[in-house]
């Protein structure tokens, strides 16, 4: 994994870097491009959650997890300030 700001170019070009400020992108070795609920899948089946990534993978339920993505994405201050309080 490798920040957006750090990656070289090529593969990164300029409206791929406009489009990872706005949402998470996973670049495939086969060459896919995934964003958002799909690039978070993508990396939970990485870590081992495999069944429970395929099953979310499949409608209704991605569009359930590109809605969830959007939501929290789009509130990231008011999710940090709820899930990580500062004292």
């Amino acid at each position: 994994m490798q920040p957006y700001k750090e990656a070289p170019s090529p593969p990164m070009t300029p409206e791929l870097t406009q489009a990872c400020a706005e949402a998470m992108h996973v670049l495939c070795r086969d060459g896919r491009i995934l964003r958002s609920g799909r690039a978070a899948l993508y990396i939970l089946e990485g870590l081992g959650w495999r069944r429970s990534a395929a099953f979310c993978s499949l409608p209704p339920m991605i569009w359930a997890v590109e809605l969830g993505y959007w939501i929290v994405s789009s509130n990231r201050v008011f999710f940090d300030r709820i899930l990580f309080p500062r004292e």
